[in-house]
């Protein structure tokens, strides 16, 4: 799983629950403050914020107010989006929905680009059927095609549609593409830390806006991870006591608990 509550991500965090909601940028005065309440000292925003830009996701602009801010760039827009998708999906889908392969073959003398490309395919979420054979839910087909354009690694990969026709049974070669023992733990590690935080709001009938802002964009910093850590498989490929419909659940909540009532503490509206 990528880095969680560090600056960096949760200034990606930010943006992706708030920041897209403005026409313009985020003066940087509001990312020191809003991340402030999250136990970021500006130091760490404003280092982190050089980073994402050198990286090409934040754009620097200038307020109508003509204070300095930053934007998304439209990479980071596509990315945000693509995201969207996967953090905020209703249940599993369906076995009948079949399989994206990636079939990839990179020359040795661009051999650097093979890691780059079996790293991006491992946080999209595909699996391993082989070597140079990657498996993935077919609803992944747009965002890795995307994800392969942006980084200009396309000409090395082809992407087929299909479905698994044996010889093993499906559950039992999901269970080798993918490592579903650390997965799980994944689930378990964020419903130790998010689960009491639920149930600590569902007991209150109040929801204060700095508060409710300071629990979900942790809760979502966590849990935008796990879709990609986590494919999303159809829950008969995967144990009885698979506990990912448990976690997101309780994001799920989190959501709908905390979500607007956070939004009143960014003065986006």
């Amino acid at each position: 799983m990528a880095e969680q509550q560090t600056p960096r991500s949760l200034i990606v965090t930010l943006y992706g629950a708030y920041g897209r909601r403005l026409q313009g940028p985020v003066p940087v005065a509001e990312l020191i403050r809003l991340l402030a309440a999250v136990g970021v000292d500006a130091p760490s925003v404003r280092s982190s914020v050089s980073r994402l830009k050198r990286r090409g996701l934040l754009v620097p602009e200038r307020t109508e107010q003509g204070a300095a801010g930053y934007a998304l760039s439209e990479d980071a827009r596509r990315l945000l989006d693509d995201g969207d998708r996967r953090i905020y999906a209703e249940g599993p889908p369906a076995v009948s929905e079949g399989w994206v392969l990636a079939v990839f073959s990179v020359p040795e003398a661009e051999r650097s680009k093979r890691h780059v490309l079996r790293s991006q395919l491992a946080r999209l979420g595909f699996g391993t059927a082989a070597p140079g054979v990657w498996i993935a839910p077919a609803r992944l087909y747009e965002e890795t095609r995307h994800t392969l354009e942006r980084l200009q690694l396309a000409p090395y990969v082809d992407l087929f549609r299909g479905e698994h026709l044996g010889f093993s049974a499906t559950a039992q070669s999901v269970a080798r593409w993918w490592d579903l023992t650390a997965i799980a733990k994944l689930h378990a590690e964020f419903l130790h830390r998010h689960e009491p935080v639920l149930a600590a709001w569902e007991s209150r009938t109040d929801t204060p806006a700095e508060e409710a802002y300071r629990d979900y964009l942790r809760a979502l910093d966590s849990w935008r991870q796990l879709p990609y850590a986590d494919p999303v498989l159809p829950a008969e490929l995967l144990p009885e006591d698979w506990p990912g419909g448990r976690s997101a659940e309780v994001f799920g909540r989190l959501h709908v608990r905390l979500r607007d009532a956070g939004a009143r503490f960014t003065e986006f509206e």
